[in-house]
C-alpha cells in the first residue's frame, strides 16, 4: 500500500503522524510512504531522517493526496485540504466529525472511507487512540490554567498550591476519565484544592481509592455543578461522550456567577465544549478571551502545544492499526472489531450512530 503524510496546517499544529521510526516500520512491510517536505520538522524529525527510514519526500501536500491509498494525518482536514481528499482513499486522523458537519459533507460527497481515532474503540468501552493525547491534555489543563491564573493574564493572581498560611486555589475537574484523572494528578501535585465530578459511582470510586481522600469526589448533577463552579479559581471541562457532541452542562448564568478572574479550560472543545459561554475555538496564538469577566480557554489541540511528546504518544498507539490497514485494507476492519468502530464514513454514507444523531443526519450501518 501507498501511505502518505501531509504536513499539518492547522494554526500553530507541530505535531506529525508518523515518526521516522514508524516509517520504518512500514517500509521494512514493503509498503511505500510519501511525505510532505518538513512535515516532522515541527516535532524535531528532519526530512534526512525520513529518507533514511524509506520515506520518499514529496514537495506538496497535493503529490501525498494524489498518491497515496491511505492517508494517515494528526488532524481532521482543514477547509484547504477539502479539495485533496480523493473518493475510495483511507483517511485515518482524529475527525470529531459530532462538531463539525461541514467536514463530514465533504467527507460524504468525496466519499473519503474516514476512520477516526476518537472512536476506535476496545471491548471494555476504552479509547486507544483518544487516550495518549487525553492523557496530554489532561496534564497541560492545569499548568496552563494555573499560567491564566496569574495577574498579568487577566487571572485572579491566584497560587494554586497556595503558601504557608495562604489557601490553596480550588480546582473544579468535571469529568472523571482520563482526561480528568490526568488533570486531578497535576492539581494535587500542586497542592490545589481538587474536586473531581462526575455521574459514575466506579469512576469517582476509583480516583477517592486512588488519591486516599486528597480528592473532593461529587455526584454531578445541576445542583451541585451550579455551588462548585460558583466556588473554582480553574474549571476543566473534561466530558466526552465517544464520538458525540459533548454535553452543555456549564450554562452562561452558572459563569456569570463565577469569581472575577476565575479561569474556565475546556478541553471537550474538539467535541463542540461542554460549557455554553465557549461560544469559539482558540488557538495557541490567541488561547483565551474574557467573558462575564471570566478567561476563557479553548484550544482544540491542547496536545500540539508539546509536539514532540505528543507525536510520540500518538504513535505509540496508532502504528499497530496502521499497521493493520495497510498489510489488509479495509479487510482489517473485519479482522478488527476495535478499528471497525472508528469507521464513520464509508461510499457517501455515514457508518458511526453517534455522530449521525448528533448531526441529525441519516446513519448507514458499513456493508462490504
Amino acid at each position: 500500500m501507498i501511505i502518505g503524510i501531509p504536513r499539518e496546517i492547522k494554526t500553530n499544529e507541530n505535531r506529525v503522524a508518523m515518526t521516522p521510526a514508524g516509517v520504518s516500520s512500514l517500509t521494512h512491510r514493503n509498503h511505500k510512504v510519501f511525505i510532505e517536505i518538513d512535515a516532522g520538522l515541527g516535532s524535531g524529525f528532519t526530512n534526512d531522517e525520513y529518507v533514511e527510514a524509506g520515506a520518499i519526500i514529496a514537495p506538496d501536500a497535493e503529490s501525498v493526496f494524489d498518491k497515496a491509498d491511505m492517508i494517515i494525518k494528526v488532524k481532521e482536514p482543514q477547509k484547504s485540504e477539502y479539495k485533496l481528499l480523493k473518493s475510495n482513499r483511507i483517511l485515518f486522523t482524529y475527525l470529531h466529525l459530532a462538531s463539525s458537519k461541514e467536514l463530514t459533507d465533504a467527507l460524504l460527497e468525496r466519499k473519503v472511507t474516514g476512520i477516526a481515532y476518537e472512536t476506535v474503540q476496545l471491548e471494555d468501552n476504552s479509547l486507544p487512540l483518544l487516550i495518549p493525547m487525553s492523557r496530554i491534555a489532561g496534564r497541560l489543563s492545569v499548568q496552563v490554567g494555573s499560567e491564566l491564573l496569574l495577574n498579568y493574564n487577566g487571572g485572579r493572581g491566584i497560587l494554586l498550591g497556595g503558601s504557608p498560611g495562604v489557601e490553596a486555589g480550588k480546582v473544579v475537574i468535571i469529568g472523571g476519565g482520563t482526561v480528568g484523572s490526568a488533570a486531578a494528578r497535576i492539581a494535587v501535585g500542586l497542592g490545589a484544592k481538587t474536586t473531581v465530578m462526575d455521574i459514575s459511582p466506579k469512576t469517582l470510586s476509583r480516583i477517592d481509592e486512588y488519591y486516599s481522600g486528597r480528592v473532593n469526589t461529587l455526584f454531578s448533577n445541576k445542583y451541585e455543578l451550579m455551588r462548585q463552579v460558583q466556588r473554582a479559581d480553574l474549571l476543566i471541562g473534561a466530558v466526552l461522550v465517544p464520538g458525540a457532541k459533548a454535553p452543555k452542562l456549564v450554562t452562561e448564568e452558572m459563569v456569570k456567577t463565577m469569581k472575577p478572574g476565575a479561569v474556565i479550560v475546556d478541553v471537550a472543545i474538539d467535541q463542540g465544549g461542554s460549557v455554553e459561554t465557549i461560544d469559539r475555538v482558540t488557538t495557541h496564538e490567541n488561547p483565551s478571551y474574557v467573558k462575564h469577566g471570566v478567561v476563557h480557554y479553548s484550544v482544540a489541540n491542547m496536545p500540539g502545544a508539546v509536539p514532540r511528546t505528543s507525536t510520540k504518544a500518538l504513535e505509540g498507539s496508532t502504528l499497530p492499526y496502521i499497521l493493520q490497514l495497510a498489510d489488509y485494507g479495509m479487510e482489517a476492519l473485519d479482522r478488527n472489531k476495535p478499528l471497525m468502530k472508528g469507521l464513520n464514513t464509508f461510499e457517501g454514507k455515514l457508518t458511526n450512530l453517534a455522530v449521525a444523531q448528533s448531526l441529525n443526519m441519516e446513519y448507514t450501518p458499513y456493508k462490504k
